[in-house]
């Protein structure tokens, strides 16, 4: 279902800065700046390719961009502060977390570019995501430490996992029919991950990364969210999960959630000061699978892993504190 890796691009929202960064997969370089947006957060793309979605915190507005040129189409109102996006499978529906009491799901008309309604949830959002099957919406609340299933056919919430932390980065796995096998979840004050059963609805594992005593000097405001990064490989064989005070990216086996292998992330070298980490925020994949891609807020970078060799094969600069990235598959 994916294209070769030659027709995808890698895009990555500055946190700190007024730009989106691209990246080229075949040559690990930035091919495109889009500049103009304050405080980016959350991204994605038109069905066809056409658009970029991006969230905007400083107007608390979900801004749509022409693609190839990288001109501003629409800003289009939210409800509130939004925090990160999905598009539905179809591309019809353009899904905004909306990070403010008492929490919702924007859904933006992608047709029309407005705002079609909001679907109330129980708490402030932070990353969402629509489930490989287009079925449901998966939202996590930090306040709340709440885990919501939405489902996309009547717009409301079709289930509630309380967990005892709040509930951050998730990543999805599928089972061989596309439906939801597995939902991977990282929790505040956490350096690992926890394993959700979704057809029994409950906590499977926790799992802890391993300890590597890598001496990193983490920032204090760091340390509510150690573990900020996760995703599945397309090819859905491996979980790729970050780590803040490891500086370090781990690879798990998805068959028996085995370690797999892990790869050291760049430092920052301050003459007569600790090391410090890349503080890595998120992951995405080229379609192949071949690398992974992790956005390095501490270093203004991204790297880029080569999953089989388990090597750093570039370090792209990017802007400031690159935050989330998605990759899309051009057709």
């Amino acid at each position: 279902s994916f294209a070769c890796a030659s027709t995808a691009r890698v895009y990555v929202t500055n946190g700190a800065g007024d730009s989106i960064h691209v990246v080229d997969t075949r040559t690990n370089k930035v091919v495109q700046v889009i500049k103009g947006i304050e405080a980016a957060h959350g991204i994605s793309f038109a069905a066809d390719g056409s658009k970029v979605y991006v969230s905007n915190e400083s107007t608390s507005t979900l801004d749509v961009f022409d693609r190839k040129s990288g001109t501003l189409i629409k800003k289009i109102e939210l409800s509130a502060h939004p925090n990160n996006i999905a598009v539905s499978k179809d591309g019809a529906r353009i899904f905004v977390a909306i990070a403010r009491d008492p929490g919702a799901v924007d859904v933006i008309d992608a047709a029309t570019l407005t705002r079609a309604k909001s679907i109330p949830v129980h708490g402030r959002l932070h990353n969402i995501y629509v489930t490989p099957d287009g079925k449901y919406l998966i939202a996590g609340s930090i306040s709340k430490k709440l885990m919501t299933v939405i489902d996309l056919s009547t717009d409301s919430i079709a289930w509630e996992h309380q967990f005892d932390k709040g509930v951050r980065p998730m990543a999805i796995e599928t089972n061989p029919d596309d439906s939801t096998k597995r939902i991977f979840v990282q929790l505040s004050d956490t350096d690992g991950f926890a394993v959700v059963d979704f057809a029994k609805r409950e906590e499977a594992a926790r799992i802890t990364l391993p300890d590597l005593h890598a001496g990193i000097e983490l920032d204090p405001g760091r340390a509510a969210a150690p573990s900020h990064g996760i995703g599945v490989s397309p090819d859905g064989k491996t979980l790729w999960v970050t780590s803040i005070p490891q500086n370090a990216i781990f690879a798990y086996s998805l068959a028996d959630l085995t370690l797999a292998g892990r790869v050291a992330l760049p430092e920052l070298k301050l003459p007569g000061r600790t090391p410090g980490g890349a503080v890595p925020n998120w992951v995405t994949f080229a379609p192949d699978s071949k690398t992974v891609y992790i956005s390095n807020a501490g270093l203004r970078s991204v790297t880029a892993v080569d999953t089989q060799a388990m090597k750093v094969r570039a370090v792209i600069p990017v802007g400031e504190v690159p935050k989330r990235m998605n990759t899309l598959v051009m057709r």
